[in-house]
């Protein structure tokens, strides 16, 4: 199972989202970020012209997770380097006791700035 990250500021759209997963060029089976984030309209909205289920994840989830890159900010608010990355990695184990991920690829960070993403595969036992 392959799960995309999500990584947005409050003023990203729909569109940044999917353009932050176009960077990746790579199919996902499902999109992942905090709960706070994925409860909102861009989220939701992403996920709908998507098609692809949308896991929420508490920020206990995500913190201590190593990650491939480092943002001061995002390591100082939830715990580790990218928010993205952590989503990513802590979506494709979601609800596999035991389950372990690896990262693909480190994120992508569109021109602008207001989205990432990362892709993270369930590594099978």
């Amino acid at each position: 199972m392959k799960v995309a990250g999500i990584g947005f500021r409050e003023s990203a759209t729909a569109a940044d989202l999917q353009a932050a997963l176009a960077l990746t060029g790579l199919q996902v089976d499902a999109l992942a970020s905090v709960a706070a984030k994925a409860k909102t309209p861009a989220m939701q909205e992403f996920a709908q012209a998507t098609g692809l289920p949308v896991i929420a994840l508490q920020e206990q989830d995500i913190a201590g997770e190593q990650t491939l890159t480092c943002s001061p900010r995002i390591k100082a608010r939830f715990g580790t380097g990218s928010l993205a990355e952590a989503a990513a990695l802590a979506g494709a184990r979601h609800g596999e006791t035991g389950a372990k991920s690896r990262l693909l690829a480190p994120r992508v960070v569109t021109a602008d700035g207001l989205a990432t993403a990362a892709i993270a595969e369930r590594l099978e036992p």
